[in-house]
């Protein structure tokens, strides 16, 4: 299992991580096309959120751990 923090946006609370048995090139080639649909095309329907990008990779890879997180907890000793 590995994290990995996605950012599509320049603004930092757009990012969000995933826990997930995929690798990078595979999240990669299920969000990419999404992510540049809407960088090419700046109309309301290519627009995306993080719900629709973990959607994407669930459809792509129906079998794979994804999990997706906002932030973390914290655990401060």
């Amino acid at each position: 299992m590995n994290i990995y923090k996605i950012k599509t946006t320049s603004y930092e609370e757009e990012d969000f991580y995933l826990l997930t048995n995929l690798s990078e090139s595979q999240i990669e080639k299920a969000i990419t096309p999404i992510v540049k649909a809407e960088r090419d095309n700046d109309i309301e329907e290519n627009f995306y959120d993080n719900d629709m990008l973990v959607e994407a990779i669930k459809e792509k890879y129906p079998s794979a751990t994804v999990e997706m997180y906002q932030e973390f907890d914290t655990i401060t000793i």
